[in-house]
């Protein structure tokens, strides 16, 4: 009895400390506010504006719902704590409702690992095989299934920009848009290089192969965000799209890829009906990534001067995934590790994130 009490008590400060930190009362008088904006007439005139102002809007009322919902169910249970004292079988119930409680409330306090003006919204996510032929490019593959996954786990949305498959197996790149609280904010931490070490099922001799496939990760910025782009300095390719989207993409070099000359950065996009609208989505995408790429050499820049040794490098070999020998997935920044690697494949990635924010924090 003492101990649940106690850990009521606990929970009950946590909590306060969330409602303080998103500042409740701040949240119902901005939704108070996007809700008159939605109502007024002419409101979806602007759809990229009103699109914007909606997701706003679900998400303020949907932590403010969360966070009411967590303080009504913990004092429904201190409530229970009381009756407790007369009826000891309710006990278990109430221990079973303050972990629950207590899971939600760790869930929510990951939001205090961010800082940057867009962690809280979407992120552009690139997958790139590397050398290495075709084992590499089934590591893209495995990488992509992983992130699909993860997102399925949170509840989050992911659309398919481009999705380029090998000649024999696997892919040589992919382009999603992960639509999410905090998905940028999260997804930061997988950018870098993903070597894994397998024995390659493409290998007749069965012998031990290392493949590395690099992930990329920008956030999705507004129109209001300008990134400037010369037409000198793009090189502008169509192509006939391959795998799945129907007897249209086979049909006509609709496909779209441009590359920005003096970085090298490729965005391109396959998914839309028309070459028109894949250039406007990898022009997009484009934009992203340099906003992202200019965004980086500015922290390190800073991290340069304060004396500090910077961490974000595009390049940077992040994490090992072993599936023989033995088995490990070992992320070289933090020491995070686990030997259950098919958990981890499966888009169980969580513990790596939230160790590198933290270490990230921290620091």
């Amino acid at each position: 009895m003492t101990e649940l009490k106690d850990k009521a008590s606990e929970l009950e400060e946590r909590l306060a400390e969330l409602e303080a930190f998103f500042d409740v009362e701040g949240l119902r008088g901005e939704a108070e506010e996007l809700g008159e904006e939605m109502s007024r007439p002419g409101f979806w005139d602007d759809p990229e504006e009103a699109k914007a102002v909606s997701a706003r809007f679900s998400r303020v009322q949907g932590r403010i719902e969360l966070l009411d919902d967590l303080r009504e169910r913990l004092s429904d249970s201190e409530e229970l704590l009381e009756l407790s004292e007369e009826d000891g079988e309710l006990l278990p119930e109430v221990g079973e409702e303050l972990r629950r409680i207590e899971g939600m409330l760790e869930e929510q306090e990951v939001a205090r690992l961010f800082s940057g003006e867009y962690d809280e919204g979407d992120a552009i996510l690139t997958i790139n095989s590397g050398a290495g032929g075709v084992d590499s490019q089934d590591w893209a593959e495995m990488l992509a299934r992983m992130y699909r996954r993860w997102a399925e786990r949170r509840g989050f949305g992911l659309e398919v920009i481009e999705y380029t498959e090998g000649e024999e197996a696997g892919i040589k790149s992919a382009t999603f848009t992960v639509s999410g609280e905090y998905a940028f904010g999260l997804l930061s931490a997988e950018r870098g290089v993903h070597r894994l070490v397998r024995i390659s099922p493409f290998d007749a001799g069965g012998r031990r192969h290392t493949s590395f496939a690099s992930v990329a990760v920008a956030p999705v910025v507004g129109e209001a965000v300008e990134v400037e782009i010369e037409e000198k300095d793009l090189k502008v390719d169509t192509y006939r799209a391959s795998g799945a989207g129907g007897q249209h993409v086979n049909k006509t070099d609709s496909a779209v890829r441009i590359t920005h000359l003096p970085t090298g950065i490729v965005a391109q996009c396959q998914n839309e009906r028309s070459q028109h609208q894949n250039r406007e989505v990898a022009m997009r995408v484009l934009k992203a990534r340099l906003f992202e790429l200019e965004r980086e050499r500015r922290e390190q820049e800073i991290a340069a001067q304060s004396g500090e040794k910077a961490d974000i490098e595009w390049g940077s070999q992040i994490r090992s995934y072993v599936l023989h020998p033995y088995k490990l997935v070992k992320d070289h920044r933090t020491g995070e590790e686990t030997a259950n690697v098919d958990r981890v494949l499966d888009g169980d990635i969580d513990a790596f994130i939230y160790a590198y924010l933290k270490n990230r924090t921290a620091a």
